[in-house]
Protein backbone atom coordinates (compact mmCIF):
# COMPACT_ATOMS: atom_id res chain seq x y z
CA UNK A 1 0.00 0.00 0.00
CA UNK A 2 2.89 2.41 0.63
CA UNK A 3 3.29 5.33 2.97
CA UNK A 4 0.52 7.81 3.62
CA UNK A 5 2.11 10.33 1.26
CA UNK A 6 2.46 7.70 -1.45
CA UNK A 7 -1.23 6.88 -1.02
CA UNK A 8 -2.16 10.57 -1.36
CA UNK A 9 -0.02 10.86 -4.50
CA UNK A 10 -1.67 7.76 -5.96
CA UNK A 11 -5.16 9.10 -5.28
CA UNK A 12 -4.62 12.57 -6.75
CA UNK A 13 -2.73 11.14 -9.72
CA UNK A 14 -5.94 9.40 -10.79
CA UNK A 15 -8.34 12.34 -10.39
CA UNK A 16 -8.58 15.76 -8.71
CA UNK A 17 -9.73 15.49 -5.09
CA UNK A 18 -10.47 17.93 -2.29
CA UNK A 19 -9.34 17.62 1.32
CA UNK A 20 -12.61 16.08 2.49
CA UNK A 21 -12.51 13.32 -0.15
CA UNK A 22 -8.81 12.65 0.48
CA UNK A 23 -9.19 12.40 4.24
CA UNK A 24 -12.21 10.12 3.92
CA UNK A 25 -10.44 7.85 1.42
CA UNK A 26 -7.43 7.55 3.73
CA UNK A 27 -9.31 7.45 7.03
CA UNK A 28 -7.39 10.38 8.57
CA UNK A 29 -8.29 13.88 9.75
CA UNK A 30 -8.43 16.78 7.28
CA UNK A 31 -5.72 18.71 9.18
CA UNK A 32 -3.37 15.75 8.91
CA UNK A 33 -4.00 15.52 5.17
CA UNK A 34 -3.28 19.25 4.72
CA UNK A 35 0.01 18.90 6.61
CA UNK A 36 1.27 16.38 4.02
CA UNK A 37 0.57 18.55 0.95
CA UNK A 38 3.68 20.82 1.08
CA UNK A 39 5.93 17.77 1.36
CA UNK A 40 4.11 16.06 -1.49
CA UNK A 41 4.51 19.17 -3.67
CA UNK A 42 8.29 19.13 -3.08
CA UNK A 43 8.72 15.43 -3.79
CA UNK A 44 6.64 15.65 -6.96
CA UNK A 45 8.64 18.67 -8.15
CA UNK A 46 11.83 16.65 -7.67
CA UNK A 47 10.45 14.09 -10.11
CA UNK A 48 9.54 16.71 -12.71
CA UNK A 49 5.87 16.87 -11.80
CA UNK A 50 3.71 19.53 -10.18
CA UNK A 51 0.96 19.65 -7.57
CA UNK A 52 -1.81 21.56 -9.33
CA UNK A 53 -4.40 23.29 -7.17
CA UNK A 54 -7.77 24.04 -8.73
CA UNK A 55 -9.15 27.09 -6.88
CA UNK A 56 -11.90 26.89 -4.30
CA UNK A 57 -15.15 28.77 -4.87
CA UNK A 58 -18.12 29.91 -2.83
CA UNK A 59 -21.25 27.87 -3.44
CA UNK A 60 -23.45 30.77 -2.34
CA UNK A 61 -22.18 33.71 -4.43
CA UNK A 62 -19.74 32.09 -6.86
CA UNK A 63 -16.63 33.92 -5.66
CA UNK A 64 -13.47 32.12 -6.88
CA UNK A 65 -10.30 32.08 -4.76
CA UNK A 66 -8.02 32.39 -7.83
CA UNK A 67 -5.15 34.24 -6.14
CA UNK A 68 -4.97 32.11 -2.99
CA UNK A 69 -1.51 30.59 -2.41
CA UNK A 70 -2.22 28.48 0.70
CA UNK A 71 -2.85 24.81 0.18
CA UNK A 72 -5.49 24.64 2.91
CA UNK A 73 -9.12 25.37 2.06
CA UNK A 74 -10.53 28.78 3.00
CA UNK A 75 -12.98 28.80 5.90
CA UNK A 76 -15.43 31.37 4.53
CA UNK A 77 -16.06 33.65 1.59
CA UNK A 78 -14.66 37.21 1.85
CA UNK A 79 -17.44 38.52 -0.39
CA UNK A 80 -20.64 37.15 1.19
CA UNK A 81 -19.10 35.98 4.53
CA UNK A 82 -20.77 32.56 4.33
CA UNK A 83 -18.96 29.29 5.00
CA UNK A 84 -20.22 27.53 1.88
CA UNK A 85 -16.81 27.13 0.26
CA UNK A 86 -16.12 24.15 -2.00
CA UNK A 87 -12.61 22.93 -2.82
CA UNK A 88 -9.82 23.48 -3.58
CA UNK A 89 -9.10 20.34 -5.58
CA UNK A 90 -5.60 18.88 -5.88
CA UNK A 91 -4.11 16.87 -8.73
CA UNK A 92 -0.70 15.88 -10.03
CA UNK A 93 0.52 17.08 -13.41
CA UNK A 94 3.39 15.20 -14.99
Amino acid sequence: MGTLRQQIIALISEQPMDIVALSQALGIREKETIAHLPHIAKSIAGRGGRLKVHPAHCDACGYAFKDRRRLSPPSRCPKCKLARVLGPWYEIEH
